[in-house]
């Protein structure tokens, strides 16, 4: 089926807090720990206002995942931190890469200079995708505690616009 990428409009949010959810719910991939409401989804990456763009990818009318790049207290000026999430079951073959095209032109426009993606260092599909994508490793946040105590490093890579 074809992919169609555009900006991310408030009524996408209940289907893409379903996708993140179920990412969520199987552990592993993402920070996230607690499930979010449609609401809240919204104002935290799809339209609140420390986000500074939002993509959402469509397999025909449906959202299937989201990228958002949002602005982060503890990066420099000039830099957006991403966040990416697609539907797990089936796959959505090409979205990742369609996703970062249209998050890329929308970060020059902005007048962007880099981007940050901080990944848990056991999310190996993450870290690959990020790669994939030209990411470079620039730091390594150790030792963050999950919910449970675990503790879990963060890989942070950066791409230069």
């Amino acid at each position: 089926m074809n992919l169609t990428i555009r900006p991310s409009v408030e009524a996408d949010a209940p289907a893409l807090a379903e996708v993140l959810n179920d990412i969520i719910a199987a552990g592993g991939t993402t920070a996230y720990e607690t499930p979010f409401t449609p609401q809240a989804l919204w104002q935290s990456s799809l339209g609140g206002a420390k986000v500074l763009c939002c993509h959402t990818v469509l397999e025909g009318d449906t959202p299937v995942g989201f990228q958002t790049l949002a602005k982060h207290p503890d990066l420099p000026a000039g830099w957006g931190s991403i966040a990416s999430f697609t539907r797990r079951n089936p796959p959505v073959r090409g979205a990742g890469t369609a996703l970062f095209e249209a998050t890329k032109a929308r970060a020059r426009a902005l007048g962007l200079v880099a981007i940050d993606a901080t990944i848990r260092a056991d999310n190996v599909p993450g870290l690959g995708y990020y790669g994939k994508m030209g990411f470079v490793d620039y730091n390594v946040i150790r030792a963050v505690p999950l919910s449970d105590g675990t503790l879990v490093d963060r890989i942070q890579r950066k791409f230069t616009l």
